[in-house]
């Protein structure tokens, strides 16, 4: 989608009873419930943490896209004890923030995520008081984790591994949101890359573990009543676009992913690596439909790429194919990654709080190495480029200390920009660990960069 065009409805449920935006839309809804896909085995502590990250990024507009949908609305009730009245009063406050968003252009100002959060837990907290704030605050989390489904058919498959860098060794597809990257696992080994636009900082990409099970052609899209459809032209809320307008964002395919995130297409190749969605993943049209053939090989559904052009070719035919099996997507959120020998610090884009000394530990640990088995220079380096990359960075070091890599413009030895999304250290310790490098990466330039298949670390 365009800065005009991006849905809001992909970070957050209905608000209407038709879908909307980056929501999925169930073409069948005979085909709802599948058989659980394995997943990794969450410990107490690490579930704990997962749900203190997810629950931090809970925002009003999240609120006023779950709050809409009967099935959050009735946990709601049953388990936090929530009278109709506050129900009421929290559909209120967070169609308050949309309407804040409106006339603030919001998305043409990316907003602070501790700021949007911190608005969200005052105000709520004013409705229903600190402590039912904070299990409002889980609740919505996992519920937001496992894409709306019902819990007993998903408690098992909502955790993400424990192991930082974890490399899958079945089929899946990984999305890492600081990294701006997803990639398409085949029995254990890493086979297509992509570049992916986020979501804005006010609706962000989920965390969690979700499935892929449709792919859909040439979908339709209706517009919410949300701020940044008022600003289009010739859009009005609720009035369906078709399939092949060039009003729908949706671009020619979309892959619903689990309430209420896609992924899909109509992206420009300039908001990939960025901001660009509110709370899909983001490819171009080109990436998309690359990204449904290799969706359909690793499923081994029959979707020859004769078929998919003949889809295409009629824009106004939506059509609907079921995956044979379907696969986990793991949507992630990992600003230290060791990547084939050489630890990446990315931007903590959400502002998690994730860059911090006990988690490069735990991450250099994983990967077979110790903090103190380093270097002084070594471990100058990897705080230093820690802090840049923190959501708060604390005042800049002293001039005699060495500067790591950084990886855009920035010059060796100034402080990295503002703009600065990646931080790379090459440490000899670290040589043969760690996730794989993209294979055959897809920047959204209709060109892949050619590498070769990176195999399942032993």
């Amino acid at each position: 989608m365009t800065i005009r065009a991006r849905l809001w409805g992909i970070v957050f449920l209905l608000l209407v009873i038709s879908i909307t935006g980056c929501v999925q839309n169930n073409p069948n809804p005979s085909q709802a419930t599948v058989p659980p896909t394995p997943s990794p085995t969450t410990s107490p502590a690490a579930a704990s943490e997962q749900k203190a990250h997810q629950a931090s990024q809970l925002t009003l507009p999240v609120l006023d896209a779950l709050i809409g949908n009967d099935s959050f609305v009735a946990e709601l009730k049953s388990k936090l004890a929530l009278t109709d009245d506050q129900v009421v009063k929290l559909k209120d406050v967070s169609s308050a923030e949309v309407s804040r968003l409106r006339t603030g252009n919001a998305e043409d100002n990316v907003s602070n995520p501790a700021a949007e959060r911190s608005r969200a837990s005052e105000q709520i907290g004013q409705i229903i008081g600190e402590d039912k704030t904070s299990q409002l605050v889980t609740l919505a989390s996992e519920f937001w984790a496992r894409g709306g489904e019902p819990t007993s058919t998903t408690d098992k498959q909502t955790g993400l591994p424990t192991v930082p860098n974890n490399v899958p060794t079945d089929t899946r597809i990984v999305v890492n949101t600081p990294s701006y990257r997803m990639d398409l696992f085949k029995d254990g080994t890493l086979i297509k890359s992509y570049k992916i636009g986020i979501g804005y900082p006010e609706f962000p990409l989920p965390q969690g573990l979700r499935k892929a099970q449709t792919v859909i052609f040439n979908p339709t899209w209706t517009p919410p009543d949300s701020p940044w459809v008022a600003k289009m032209k010739d859009i009005k809320p609720g009035e369906k676009v078709e399939a092949g307008s060039k009003l729908n964002p949706l671009g020619p395919i979309k892959v619903p992913i689990g309430m209420p995130s896609l992924i899909h297409g109509g992206k420009s190749p300039a908001k990939l690596g960025t901001f660009a969605s509110h709370g899909c993943v983001g490819l171009t049209t080109a990436q998309v439909k690359d990204f449904a053939r290799m969706l359909a090989q690793i499923s081994d559904t029959d979707l020859s790429d004769l078929t998919i052009n003949s889809y295409l070719k009629d824009p106004t035919q939506t059509r609907a194919v079921k995956l044979k099996q379907p696969i986990p997507v793991e949507l992630r959120y990992e600003t230290l990654l060791v990547e084939d020998g050489a630890l990446h610090i990315y931007k903590d884009v959400y502002e998690q709080d994730t860059n911090t000394e006990e988690n490069l530990r735990a991450v250099l640990e994983a990967n077979g190495t110790s903090l103190d088995d380093l270097s002084d220079d070594e471990r100058t380096q990897l705080l230093t480029a820690l802090n840049a990359m923190s959501a708060h960075p604390k005042a800049a070091p002293s001039p005699s200390i060495s500067e790591p890599k950084t990886v855009g413009k920035t010059a060796k030895n100034k402080k990295p920009a503002k703009s600065q999304k990646e931080i790379i250290v090459e440490l000899k310790q670290l040589a043969g660990r760690g996730y794989p490098a993209p294979v055959n990466l897809d920047t959204g330039t209709g060109r892949s960069t050619v590498t070769a298949v990176a195999q399942p670390k032993k």
